[in-house]
């Protein structure tokens, strides 16, 4: 999507400029012991358009640059776009990049059931889940969780002072 022919635009460098311009601000004025996370779209599913091996490149960059953990969700900007919709299936772009640069990964993405979150973690294709769609629609999402993992969980003690 990004057509700029001026500093902002075209080659690889001129199109993370901005994003690096911005960290940068960032970084002069939050303490360093602050995670910082940037969410990227790492492809945006269309011939010619960003793709899984310019986010790879860009997840090195910013790796260096001090930035704790990537975000890794996918497109939704063109018309032309294909995507392969389905359970958890922007996961392996959180894998691959995580696998090439050592970076800390979330996964986003249709992951809707705790087992799935879990299986994810445990075989290390990221290391944190994202979720907002899913707690939408289920708020009790994370207790629902703990019981089919089989944690206990504690109820906050604002909710135990409404027990009459």
């Amino acid at each position: 999507s990004n057509i700029r022919k001026d500093e902002y635009g075209g080659v690889f460098e001129n199109r993370i400029r901005l994003l690096l311009q911005v960290i940068e601000q960032i970084q002069s004025v939050v303490p360093d012991e602050i995670p910082l996370l940037v969410r990227i779209s790492a492809t945006d599913w269309v011939d010619g358009g960003w793709n899984p091996e310019e986010s790879v490149r860009l997840s090195g960059i910013l790796k260096s640059k001090g930035i704790d953990v990537m975000d890794i969700s996918s497109g939704g900007l063109s018309p032309l776009q294909k995507i392969p919709v389905g359970p958890a299936y922007q996961t392996p772009l959180a894998a691959e990049i995580k696998r090439q640069t050592g970076i800390l990964t979330s996964a986003v993405g249709l992951i809707t059931d705790a087992t799935q979150a879990e299986s994810i973690l445990m075989t290390e294709q990221a290391d944190l889940i994202m979720m907002a769609r899913e707690l939408l629609r289920d708020p009790y999402f994370p207790l629902r969780a703990a019981h089919e993992l089989k944690d206990k969980v504690e109820w906050p003690r604002q909710y135990d002072r409404a027990h009459f």
